[in-house]
Order: C-alpha cells, then structure tokens, then sequence
C-alpha cells in the first residue's frame, strides 16, 4: 500500500472517529481546522488542542482577555519564591523567577481549584474551551484552558515560535528593519529584569503583556547581542549607583 494510500485510509477512520464524537454544537472554526490537516485529529479534545497550538498568538490575546475578566485576587502581590520554600505552603505556586509569568491563581493560596483555569482564573469548559457552548457548566475535571496552555508555552519559551513571529514581522528585524536571518532571536522588548524592577507594582492582568505578543520580537543576532551589552551596562550602573548610596 502507498503512502498516499495509507495516508487516506488512517485519515478515514479519524474523520469517522470524530464525527460519532462530535456533540451537536461544536465551535465552527475548530472543526473548519480540523478537516483541513493533514492528519485529522480523531477526537475533538485533540481538534481543539490542534487548533490552539497552531494559532499561538491568538491564545494570547485571548489569555489575557480572560485574565483581565478574572483580574488579580484580593490581596494578591507578584513575588518569587525560593528554591528552599518551594515545599512550604505559603510558597507553593510561586515562581522562582521574575522571568516565569505573574501567575496568581497557580499559588495555592489564591487556586479556585477544578473546573477553574489556573492561569487566567476563568471557568474552563467542555473540551477545555472557555465558553460553555453546551450548557453543562464547568468542567470540573480540567484546570487548564486549551488556549491558555499554548499563551503558557508562548509566554515561558517565545524562542519556540520564532516562526510564527517572524511572519508577523514580515521578516524584518524589529530593531534594524534589515531582513532576517536565519540566525535571528526572540527577544522582550522590556527586559523582564526591568519588568521585575520597574513594573512590580502593575495591575497583574496588564503585567502579562510582557511576556505576550506587545513585548516580543524577532532581531537579528548581532542586534540581540548589542542590546544585551547595553542591558548588562544599565544593570551595572544601577548596581553602582545602589553601592554608592
């Protein structure tokens, strides 16, 4: 049997899979996306994941709307944890680095717990969607929006999606407007450094920004490495300047 061949049979059976799964209402653009892969996915919690890994920038956006919906718990301030706490409950969620997201509903104190997605704070759905198109009420066994563990991924390692950020860009260096090579880096516009120095005190569903869409771009090496030494000179004179005072 061909390839061709083979290729066309699994994808019968997957078709078939998927429609006896299908619940009558079933978000359109999802299943536009799903008949149109090459390999159809055989469930719609795979359909639905499929579409959200191959719109990045669109779980983004949509991240921070439904983080901006839930806002910030009362009470809550962006801090880090330490690597010696991390077995305490009082510390329990945090991130050990300013360059992890703000993320105040992965912290145990402020987690709304299941059917609540721990990253924007919003009621996850069937199929991990974040609307309830069925009437069933929230998912009480997920803690994850479909988009939000693909904004997730773009937000903790925005290197992964360097293509899809070039398109953005029309591949031209954001910085020098040159052409892009292959060489070319994702960096944070706002150094999160400064982020973590300047910008503490931001309301959290704005923080997010940061590591979203607004603070990307795609430089060419030789502008990333420039830049850097020019970051590694401020933090440098404000280490001095805080000595000197």
């Amino acid at each position: 049997m061909k390839m061709s061949e083979t290729l066309a049979l699994q994808n019968e059976r997957s078709l078939a899979r998927l429609h006896k799964a299908l619940p009558d209402v079933f978000p359109a653009p999802v299943l536009t996306h799903a008949l149109a892969r090459r390999f159809t996915p055989p469930m719609p919690r795979l359909a639905v994941d499929s579409y959200w890994r191959i719109h990045p920038l669109r779980a983004d956006r949509l991240a921070r709307a439904l983080a901006a919906k839930s806002g910030a718990p009362k009470g809550w301030t962006w801090r880090l944890g330490t690597a010696r706490g991390k077995n305490k409950d009082s510390d329990k969620g945090l991130p050990l680095s300013f360059r992890m997201p703000a993320a105040p509903y992965r912290e145990k104190k402020f987690h709304r717990g299941p059917g609540f997605c721990c990253v924007c704070g919003q009621p996850v759905f069937r199929f991990g969607w974040h609307c309830d198109l069925w009437d069933a009420g929230p998912n009480r066994k997920a803690q994850w929006h479909t988009a939000c563990v693909t904004a997730w991924r773009l937000w903790g390692a925005p290197s992964d999606f360097v293509r899809v950020l070039r398109r953005v860009q029309q591949r031209r260096c954001a910085q020098s407007g040159a052409r892009l090579w292959k060489t070319a880096e994702v960096d944070h516009r706002v150094p999160l450094f400064r982020v973590w120095r300047e910008h503490r005190e931001m309301a959290w569903p704005q923080l997010l920004a940061f590591w979203g869409l607004p603070n990307l771009q795609v430089i060419n090496r030789e502008v990333h490495v420039d830049k850097c030494a020019d970051e590694a000179s401020w933090r440098r004179e404000r280490a001095a300047e805080a000595v000197e005072t």
